[in-house]
Formats: C-alpha cells, sequence, structure tokens
C-alpha cells in the first residue's frame, strides 16, 4: 500500500479510478445476471414473471421508488441541527 501525503496509509478505495471500477464491475454483474435469466427454465406464479430481465428491471424501479420515498420523509422527519442540545 502506498503512503498518503500524511504519511498514512492509502486504500484501493481511495486511489483515482477505483470507484470506475467498482461501477464498472456491478454494471457487469448485472448484466450477466440478467442474461442468465435465458439459461433456466422458470416456474413463475404470474405471467409477468415470464418477461425476461423483469426482476432486473423490478429491482432498480424498486430501489428508486424507495430513494424518492426517503427524499420525501426526510422533508417530514428532518430536525435542525441543535434539536437535542440543552438551551
Amino acid at each position: 500500500m502506498a503512503n498518503g501525503k500524511d504519511g498514512g496509509k492509502t486504500y484501493w478505495l481511495e486511489r483515482p479510478g477505483s470507484a470506475d471500477k467498482i461501477w464498472w464491475v456491478l454494471i457487469i454483474l448485472c448484466v450477466l445476471l440478467t442474461l442468465a435469466d435465458f439459461v433456466y427454465e422458470k416456474h413463475p406464479h404470474y405471467a409477468v414473471e415470464k418477461l425476461v430481465g423483469f426482476y432486473s428491471v423490478a429491482g432498480i424501479v424498486f430501489s428508486i421508488v424507495a430513494v424518492l420515498v426517503a427524499l420525501g420523509l426526510r422533508r417530514f422527519l428532518m430536525r435542525k441541527e441543535d434539536y437535542y442540545d440543552d438551551d
């Protein structure tokens, strides 16, 4: 491990380009898992589950919905920084 500017260790996640590598590995993994949908026989309960990549698309959609719901809840649950400070 290389030494950082302050003499400490620099880990691989801190190096330039590491985030890009992780991003591409995740994209490739998602594509491979979606392509694996062609390999096995499905036994769906509903007709929509027969579609190739249904669970991939559903996962992305529900993740986006979860983030949007969390942003909406933040408006109601957010308190000032000094909310718990003694006056």
